[in-house]
């Protein structure tokens, strides 16, 4: 079967690390052009400044995946389902849920192929999880994602502006995980916001949670944009059995009474563009919005802190 082709629309940081390294070695998919207004490339395909001029030179070209920052993507998911293509979405998918909404019914009435893509639920040791879980229960579970916004997100000033989800970011790939293991729906009790004065989006972000669960396990969340000494991405649980569990490495190591039980590499991309794949054999669209709607409420309920200036 002839590979897929699909046009990269966004090339930043994460098109370039994940999405063309994973496009050059896929099965599925091979690469017919990107869109940067930088006029950024990749291995001698056609560049465009515009969704709207790749779509005019190369109608034929059915399927493209949106990797620009959040603040845009309503608008060029849009455009991308009128001129008839199917789509994949980078993470957050959009700044708001009522535009996550619009873009799920719109692409609905026009019968395209929609796939938000939460990156960090496609690893065995998150599966594994979720399977103990919901043999298990939960006692408790701890959140602790911190990273540096240098090393990251180097000179990207959108993430200080509104839309830009500030350490939520980064933040929401944990909720991401959260909400997959989690045999019951969560919501956010309280948060704590802290903004540096001179910009608009959160630097650190504390929240509790809460459950509709007739016993109330201690849930909470920290995430931080400030850690130099690497990344810590973890969420520790103990399960009402009496076992301790941890997530380690963003969500690829799972330790169980700290054994490891399951080590892989991070594929997670990989196994996106599978899936976006078997979505299309069998034209279904996947959008999940919990994780962006526990952002939106953290947002919501937050209280808000004020801390030193933001210098790059």
């Amino acid at each position: 079967m002839a590979k897929r082709k699909i046009a990269v629309i966004g090339v930043g940081k994460i098109a370039q690390d994940q999405h063309l390294p994973v496009i050059d070695k896929s099965e599925d998919f091979e690469l017919a052009a990107t869109v940067s207004t930088r006029g950024l490339g990749h291995n001698g395909k056609p560049v465009f400044k515009t969704p709207a001029e790749l779509y005019a030179a190369m109608p034929e070209i059915d399927l493209v995946a949106i990797c620009t920052p959040p603040g845009i993507r309503h608008q060029y998911v849009r455009e991308a389902l009128d001129a008839g293509k199917d789509v994949m979405m980078e993470k957050p998918p959009t700044t708001t849920i009522s535009e996550l909404d619009d873009l799920v019914a719109y692409a609905k009435s026009l019968d395209r192929v929609l796939f938000q893509t939460w990156h960090s639920q496609y690893n065995l040791a998150v599966d594994r999880t979720r399977d103990i879980l919901a043999a298990d229960g939960v006692k408790s579970v701890r959140i602790d994602w911190r990273e540096s916004v240098r090393k990251w997100h180097p000179g990207q000033d959108w993430v200080w502006e509104p839309g830009g989800f500030g350490v939520c970011d980064p933040g929401i790939n944990a909720l991401s995980i959260f909400t997959k293991v989690m045999p019951f729906p969560v919501f956010v009790q309280s948060s704590k916001l802290t903004f540096p004065v001179n910009k608009q989006t959160p630097v650190d972000v504390e929240i509790v949670f809460k459950s509709g669960q007739i016993h109330q396990p201690t849930m909470s969340a920290g995430f931080n944009w400030l850690e130099e000494s690497g990344e810590i991405w973890t969420i520790a649980f103990e399960t009402v059995a009496g076992d301790s569990l941890k997530l380690e490495k963003g969500g690829t190591v799972l330790r169980v009474n700290d054994e490891i039980i399951v080590e892989a590499p991070s594929e997670e991309y990989e196994r996106i563009y599978e899936r976006f794949a078997v979505l299309l054999d069998n034209h279904e669209s996947d959008v999940h919005a919990a994780p962006l709607r526990l952002v939106a409420d953290a947002f919501l309920l937050g209280a808000r802190v004020n801390a030193e200036p933001f210098e790059w």
